[in-house]
């Protein structure tokens, strides 16, 4: 199928800078059959008792960094481990880098270029690595902020809190899961209030999550790898909220795509450590989840893709011009939509 099918216009002013405050004031378009302008706060009531709502728990690490080689600036975005003290990163301006060069960032920390790869990627060794590399990244590094968010004045501190979310407990994502950016400790008591489960899974979000799709097929696209973990105890909680007859609610599409890689041949959700490189496309059969709880996505993306194939292209074309036209926000720090299933009840 062509890249162009999975393309619209967006209003730049639609696309937020900043959330909502406080976060559960964002808007929600419910996508069924109809579509329905809602309030975030009102997804308790749109769930049923033993629904199963599936948060990814990742936690997003202060990644992007401002350096010295010599006397030239040079700014970084790590965005995937390597193992010990080595991450892969994109940098600014890369064209002068090569291998062996020495790059200075505040607080003592250090690395090497180590490799030097096409597009502005590197991969960088640092002088430490564990706990003390966390720490140091902890210390000086700001957060990875999508390039549509824009901080011309600098890094904003406000966006330590505003681009984590309140259950964000495993160290490993360099971009939010957003879908659950919206959440608030009242909305999660409302929703135990109501009797909807809560479990809890972990996918690490990769840079590539918000990358365009520049083939001319979507077929050609190389998707981006992302670890994740299902436990043990995790699955056969959802597969007891299955059982019971409650829907599965995915929080975000790194939520779907971790369950929808961890499906065995006979459709039970199975333990999965690993990376996956799941890429849904209209016509992919889904097998465990039916709602999907996300945020607007950039055009010609992945993320497009798998909603238009979750909910139906037409369908998903049409709640996007309603969003439009109404002025919903997009993007990471914009609103949120509930998507029910294409020919779920």
């Amino acid at each position: 199928m062509r890249t162009d099918d999975f393309d619209f216009d967006l209003p730049r002013e639609l696309i937020a800078q900043h959330p909502v405050r406080p976060r559960d004031a964002a808007r929600l378009l419910e996508v069924g059959v109809e579509l329905a302008d809602r309030a975030f706060r009102d997804l308790p009531d749109l769930l049923e008792p033993g629904d199963v709502l599936v948060f990814n728990d990742t936690r997003v690490i202060p990644t992007r960094l401002v350096g010295r080689r010599g006397a030239g600036k040079v700014e970084v975005t790590l965005h995937k481990a390597e193992g010990e003290g080595r991450w892969r990163a994109f940098a600014r301006p890369a064209r002068k880098l090569k291998p062996g060069d020495r790059i200075d960032f505040a607080g003592g920390l250090a690395a090497e270029v180590a490799v030097k790869a096409e597009g502005g990627e590197v991969t960088l060794a640092f002088d430490r690595a564990g706990a003390d590399l966390m720490a140091a990244l902890e210390a000086e590094g700001a957060m990875p902020l999508p390039p549509y968010i824009r901080r011309q004045a600098g890094p904003d501190p406000r966006d330590r809190d505003d681009y984590q979310t309140v259950f964000a407990r495993r160290d490993g994502a360099v971009a939010a899961p957003t879908a659950g950016l919206h959440f608030t400790e009242a909305v999660l008591a409302a929703l135990e209030a109501r009797g909807v489960r809560r479990v809890a899974v972990t996918l690490h979000v990769g840079a590539g999550t918000f990358l365009p799709v520049k083939a001319e097929t979507a077929e050609e696209h190389r998707m981006h790898a992302e670890a994740g973990l299902l436990t043990a105890a995790a699955a056969e909680a959802i597969e007891a909220a299955r059982a019971s007859g409650g829907r599965v609610v995915a929080v975000g599409s790194t939520s779907l795509r971790l369950l929808e890689s961890a499906v065995a041949a006979d459709g039970r959700l199975r333990p999965f450590e690993g990376e996956t490189d799941i890429f849904i496309l209209p016509g992919y059969r889904f097998k465990v989840v039916d709602l999907l709880l996300t945020n607007f996505h950039l055009p010609r993306s992945t993320l497009f893709m798998l909603v238009s194939a979750f909910a139906g292209t037409e369908r998903m074309k049409a709640a996007y011009r309603h969003a439009i036209e109404f002025g919903y926000r997009f993007y990471s720090y914009g609103d949120a939509c509930l998507l029910h299933r294409k020919g779920a009840p």
